[in-house]
């Protein structure tokens, strides 16, 4: 009975707030607003209304928010309205959402807000201190699945930043796919494609996400600031507290890392426009390319990866000095003998810092190991006392100034005495031929490509659907040995019997190893398996083991490849096939490719195929 009286008494005493009486068309001018649809994560239906990318009911306040910015918007100004119960404090509609609470006090000058004291949020905001804005772009990376496309995420700088040269102590935004447990490469892009986890929003330490992105993954990063106010910045930091442990679907092709930071960007400044023109595919370059046209990017800045520092402070070695390298590295004791000592001291200075680079490398990833760090040790003393001059490295062409990403394609030409015209189209994004400038040779990540052919007797038929190809050929040499690797799968078009041409599903990869033969040749040789369903063979599914091999040229004109593969199935088919291409750089989103191959099949004779190819790269 004291108990009731008590509480009864707490509401008596309590002070009463209501929320104010709005028009209805104030409320939906509000609700229409360019910042009301951000903070939502609002896009307009196909067929009308409004739907919400995030999945996690608990955003919402309204029972039908997803979908009515409206709803959302009146719930939203009731419940910041709540009385404040003591010792909760932090769980209070104005501490959960600051970010609608501010826009709704200013929009509807809201003098009578309940006071609370939104000590978590505040001590939060307070540490990260947003000041300015900085995108990271650490480069595409083709051993690392999640990573063949390239990422993107936000820096947020407190004051000072620049002339106190302190990035490391600032916070990174970064958006990507939740995932429990340790998924294998494959299971884990597959599930990607297909939206099999959901996307989280983090703010960690920039610390953390930089030497995961540059050391760990060997990635080069590009650091763009953005000419944000402070204003703006704080808002967009307010909004990612409103995010904490919210979900939404993570898809690799569209609603992923980057297409996510576009929203943010567009919370922090209502103006702009960047996700409308990624509906399909939201690529990491792409959406560079789009906040650098808004206007958006002051200053670009440039880190290169470990890995490239290391080949960097290697290249003027010689043979004799690169084994040096690797000896000194494995046993510091190599410095004092006297083979070492008599190589003369400014070469010494440069192999004792490639083999402190090359530990370091090595390292990446690995448990802190006493002896590892002992030889780092005595390898930094050596450098001391002989120190090596200025690394300096080159910079490379921007990511973003290379072609765009989906490809049309229309060819004629003509496979032995047939002419035929070929139409195509390919979703993303680059291969071993296109145009060069922005991607490194050897790297090749082609997703949907659909290639329809139209032969002279007005006869169609589908070459070719890829649904994926990759292929990373990154060289080796004496001090890092990589593994080069293909994968690929889809339908194509092979030969059959009777000169029939056979359209079959297949998948297919390999590994093997790439070599530099000179300045910008690499060549290749990996072993292939293929698994292949064809109807002129009497089992539902043929596997097969081959080869395949080639060389790569970067060019004056482009890119060049000479390639040969074959495949030997256990049915005893055998089907080989010799390849040249070579493509013009028209432009930076045009290019002329010229192509030829001779086809060999045990089920018929060979046949010879030449075609002129235009390619113009459009997103």
């Amino acid at each position: 009975m004291l108990k009731r009286l008590a509480w009864l008494a707490l509401c008596v005493c309590a002070p009463l707030y209501a929320a104010p009486h709005v028009k209805d068309d104030r409320l939906q001018q509000l609700a229409d607003s360019r910042f009301w649809v951000a903070i939502g994560h609002y896009e307009a239906g196909k067929l009308g209304g409004w739907r919400s990318y995030v999945d996690d009911p608990k955003f919402f306040l309204a029972v039908n928010g997803a979908h009515d910015p409206k709803a959302e918007l009146a719930a939203t100004l009731e419940a910041i309205y709540r009385p404040v119960v003591e010792g909760k404090e932090n769980a209070h509609p104005q501490c959960v959402y600051p970010s609608r609470t501010r826009f709704l006090r200013d929009e509807l000058k809201l003098t009578d807000l309940p006071a609370v004291d939104c000590k978590e949020f505040n001590k939060w905001f307070s540490d990260v201190a947003p000041d300015s804005t900085v995108m990271i772009f650490p480069a595409a990376y083709l051993n690392s699945p999640s990573s063949m496309f390239g990422h993107t995420l936000l820096r947020i700088d407190q004051a000072g930043v620049e002339a106190n040269k302190t990035a490391l102590l600032s916070y990174a935004i970064n958006f990507g796919a939740y995932i429990e447990g340790s998924d294998n490469s494959i299971l884990y892009a597959w599930k990607g494609l297909m939206g099999g986890y959901p996307g989280l929003f983090a703010l960690v330490p920039y610390q953390e996400k930089l030497s995961e992105y540059r050391s760990l993954e060997n990635r080069d990063l590009w650091e763009y600031r953005l000419n944000l106010t402070p204003e703006e910045t704080r808002r967009m930091v307010e909004h990612v507290w409103e995010l904490k442990q919210i979900r939404f679907g993570y898809f690799f092709f569209d609603e992923n890392c980057s297409y996510r930071l576009l929203e943010l960007l567009q919370v922090a400044r209502p103006s702009l426009n960047l996700t409308p023109q990624f509906r399909l595919t939201a690529i990491p370059t792409d959406t560079v390319r789009a906040v650098k046209e808004a206007g958006l990017v002051e200053k670009i800045d440039y880190r290169p990866s470990k890995e490239r520092e290391l080949l960097s402070r290697a290249e003027p070695l010689n043979h004799d000095e690169k084994q040096w390298v690797l000896k000194v590295s494995a046993d510091q004791q190599q410095m004092q003998s006297p083979e070492y000592l008599a190589v003369p001291k400014e070469r010494r200075a440069l192999i004792q810092d490639a083999a402190y680079r090359l530990e370091r490398y090595r390292a990446n990833g690995l448990e802190r190991d006493p002896v590892r760090s002992q030889r780092s040790y005595d390898l930094l003393r050596a450098i001391s006392t002989n120190p090596p001059p200025e690394l300096e490295i080159e910079r490379p062409g921007l990511p973003e100034d290379g072609h765009e990403s989906r490809t049309w394609q229309l060819g004629a030409g003509t496979r032995d005495d047939k002419a035929f015209a070929e139409y195509g189209l390919r979703m993303a994004y680059h291969d071993l031929n296109d145009n060069a400038y922005g991607f490194p040779l050897g790297a090749q990540i082609e997703i949907l490509q659909l290639k329809l052919r139209q032969y002279e007797d007005s006869r169609w038929q589908v070459q070719q659907l890829d649904l994926a190809t990759i292929r990373s050929l990154t060289p080796r040499n004496e001090l890092l040995q990589p593994w080069s690797w293909q994968v690929a799968g889809g339908l194509e078009r092979v030969l059959g019997k009777h000169g029939d041409e056979n359209l079959v599903s297949h998948v297919n990869g390999g590994a093997g190893g790439t070599w530099k033969l000179g300045d910008d040749v690499l060549g290749f040789a990996l072993g292939t398996v293929r698994i292949e369903h064809n109807n002129d063979f009497d089992a539902l599914v043929s596997p097969a083991a081959g080869f395949n091999t080639g060389v790569l040229w970067r060019n004056p004109l482009g890119n060049f490849s000479l390639e040969t593969k074959g495949d030997y199935f256990t049915n005893g088919e055998v089907r080989r096939n010799i390849s040249l291409n070579q493509q013009w750089e028209l432009s930076r989103n045009l290019g002329l490719r010229l192509s030829a191959q001779r086809e060999f099949s045990q089920l018929t004779s060979p046949v010879n195929e030449v075609m002129l190819e235009l390619k113009w790269y459009h997103y």
